[in-house]
């Protein structure tokens, strides 16, 4: 399963911004995304709700996971880049 570790070094961590920008890039492609923090809470990254629930801060580890498919690692790569914009 492809997936992307990432730590969040948005400057205010992941507020409304940003989730409603993952959200957005998440729905916009048909594989399902996840996101699982550290402490292995995941959460379906199409869910507005379940992301903002996890406060995450500047420093908080996540990774994202998607299953196999030809344009998996762009998209990944478009959320690691919401979450850590100066990676």
């Amino acid at each position: 399963m492809p997936a992307r570790h990432v730590v969040v070094s948005a400057h205010n961590g992941v507020h409304a911004r940003p989730v409603a920008e993952l959200v957005r890039l998440a729905q916009a492609h048909e594989l399902p995304v996840t996101l699982r923090t550290a402490d292995g809470t995941t959460v379906d990254l199409r869910s507005v709700l379940a992301v903002m629930d996890l406060a995450l801060a500047p420093g908080a580890a996540v990774t994202l996971e998607t299953p196999p498919a030809p344009d998996a690692e762009r998209v990944l790569t478009q959320l690691a880049l919401v979450l850590a914009p100066d990676a």
